[in-house]
């Protein structure tokens, strides 16, 4: 039962669990290690059935308006009290777990509606996928509350909650209730259904009763914890927390529509991101790039690929026809800029490409493993059409559109299909015969939910800048002919195109040393991810490392009466005076 006036009297609550005193060292440490879900504000000592922080006078026996009772892992009944068990009570500790119901008045006061208070009800509760940090016998998975928010108070909701630490904080997900594992938000767990108004977004914080089901899995002989929604309420007052800086402040971005998806940032980091958008957006060939820039692609197509479990490159586009292969330089030093920084956040990356340029990038990828550039060789696919369904097959386990095999896809100075179905260099050439299909993937893709694609050009001929397809045949030289009219969900424009992976790599960087989008993508259990920073840093791109896979690039190919220090051109643009230059100005930016 619901005490909807705790509400306006704005008293903490706290979601209890008694465990007996043998457990206790190990559940702590749990908390400890999920203090998402488990914000610990008290332990008491053995038989110590008050708690002089959180109240002045108190009974954990008796100030709770129902108890649950577990014996080996079952719940055997519900209790008004416990005073019949007060013997065994003495060789057992409370712990005092903080509640989403203390952060209910700020949100409350932030001019959001709450809906289960609107509805007379209990809140949701659901039981995830999300596994938390295991400690010893207490292992369960995470479990949430969800409160519907409007869609235009999302950011404003984040704002409310973020520093309310012990009351669970932040959001943990907002969006879609799959990607938590939740199959149906009218079946809850524990509490009662809440209805969402139109335009509302289910919106879910990590949740208390998560040791309820640490104390199911760890068997105890005999276990107590509160009823869901009947907390214990403290004699203190919730006081809303003042975020302070930039670091510190969360903005909201919505990074999927199907699932829907959002996700947070710090503003500090987001305006680091927007300032490599900024820098890669410079314009050395005078293309007209500035017609075709998107704001903020940069930063949700991080965002995006931060949350991707497997990711899918693709690169390659034949210009340098005196030479076998015809690869330009542009593409696949920035392709695999982004794979390196993708195995040093230990996602799964393939890269797929023609098939007449297979061997080439073979080659390529085995002396960056040797270089120390890649941790490991990159798994390389080719993609062919068979029939209709070859794109589903390649992309999804036994062409289920459930079960696709990457989450996100880029494509990085990529040909790109024009709307006449050939490929075309900037002079109007058409390549068709030298590009194997794999626009068919990106087709494919906007049909599968839980695929996300991203585009990186320089000139409005590459795959996935139909996004802007409308702007390159106004602005760019030969555009009503060479543009693609294939979109990605993402498109991210460029000065020369490795400048666009090189600020992928860098950005992914930003966001992982990023605490309020690590506590978000961690679900708030487990540690920080922070102890892994040398790593990253390690793997992001460098002048040094990036003329090395030039070098390699030049030497790869068989060199047809041009000079090798020509065939250090990017985009024409040699590399020391231009991409040297603006790789350091993208590390700085980084480092600040």
């Amino acid at each position: 039962s619901y005490d909807f006036k705790n509400i306006s009297k704005s008293y903490k609550q706290a979601n209890v669990v008694i465990l007996h005193k043998s457990l206790a060292d190990d559940f702590e440490k749990f908390c400890r290690a999920n203090n998402g879900p488990l914000p610990l504000l008290y332990r008491s000592k053995p038989g110590d059935w008050k708690c002089p922080p959180l109240s002045s006078d108190s009974d954990i026996r008796t100030d709770c308006l129902q108890y649950k009772i577990y014996e080996h892992g079952a719940c055997t009944g519900s209790l008004k009290s416990l005073e019949e068990y007060s013997e065994q009570l003495k060789d057992m500790v409370t712990f005092y777990l903080g509640c989403s119901f203390s952060f209910e008045k700020a949100v409350q006061n932030a001019g959001i509606p709450i809906r289960n208070v609107e509805q007379k009800c209990n809140i949701s509760m659901y039981k995830t996928a999300v596994p938390c940090y295991s400690v010893s016998t207490f292992c369960c998975n995470l479990v949430v509350t969800m409160r519907p928010i409007p869609e235009s108070k999302l950011e404003a909701a984040v704002l409310a909650t973020s520093e309310l630490k012990e009351a669970h904080g932040a959001p943990i997900h907002m969006g879609d209730p799959g990607l938590l594992g939740i199959p149906d938000l009218s079946k809850p767990d524990y509490g009662d259904p809440v209805h969402l108004h139109p335009g509302d977004i289910p919106v879910f914080w990590a949740c208390g009763v998560t040791g309820v089901e640490a104390v199911i899995n760890c068997r105890a002989p005999l276990a107590f914890t509160h009823s869901p929604g009947c907390m214990f309420i403290t004699d203190l007052k919730n006081d809303n927390a003042t975020v302070r800086s930039s670091r510190e402040v969360p903005q909201v971005h919505c990074i999927s529509q199907d699932p829907l998806h959002y996700s947070i940032v710090s503003a500090e980091a987001a305006q680091k991101i927007k300032t490599l958008e900024t820098l890669i957006g410079t314009d050395p060939g005078d293309r007209g790039i500035i017609h075709l820039r998107c704001q903020d692609e940069l930063l949700k197509a991080c965002l995006s690929i931060s949350h991707a479990r497997s990711v899918l490159i693709t690169t390659g586009f034949p210009t340098h026809f005196t030479y076998e292969p015809p690869e330009e330089n542009d593409g696949p030093p920035g392709a695999l800029a982004i794979a390196a920084m993708l195995q040093a956040l230990e996602k799964e990356v393939a890269i797929v490409t023609d098939q007449r340029a297979m061997n080439l990038n073979k080659k390529i990828i085995e002396e960056a493993v040797q270089l120390g550039i890649l941790k490991r060789p990159v798994p390389l696919l080719s993609y062919q059409r068979e029939n209709a369904n070859s794109a589903l097959m390649f992309l999804c386990e036994n062409g289920n559109p459930g079960r696709p095999r990457f989450d996100h896809l880029i494509a990085i100075e990529r040909a790109g299909m024009a709307a006449d179905g050939n490929y075309y260099n900037a002079r109007k050439v058409n390549i068709k015969h030298l590009v194997d299909p794999i626009d068919e993937l990106f087709l494919a893709a906007q049909t599968i939910p839980g695929i996300t694609t991203t585009g990186v050009g320089d000139g409005g001929n590459e795959l996935g800048m139909g996004k802007v397809k409308d702007a390159v045949k106004k602005h760019i030289k030969n555009g009503d002919v060479i543009a693609c009219d294939v979109e990605a969900n993402f498109t991210i424009v460029a000065g020369v195109s490795n400048w666009g992976g090189y600020a992928i790599a860098c950005a992914l960087y930003i966001l992982s040393t990023c605490e309020i989008h690590d506590r978000y993508l961690r679900k708030a259990v487990g540690f920080p991810q922070l102890s892994k920073k040398m790593v990253w840093l390690l793997a992001l791109p460098s002048v040094t490392k990036e003329e090395k896979l030039l070098k390699t690039l030049v030497r790869l190919r068989v060199r047809s009466g041009k000079t090798a220090s020509l065939e250090m051109e990017v985009d024409g643009l040699p590399f020391y005076n231009t991409h040297s230059l603006m790789i350091e100005k993208l590390l700085q930016e980084v480092q600040q």
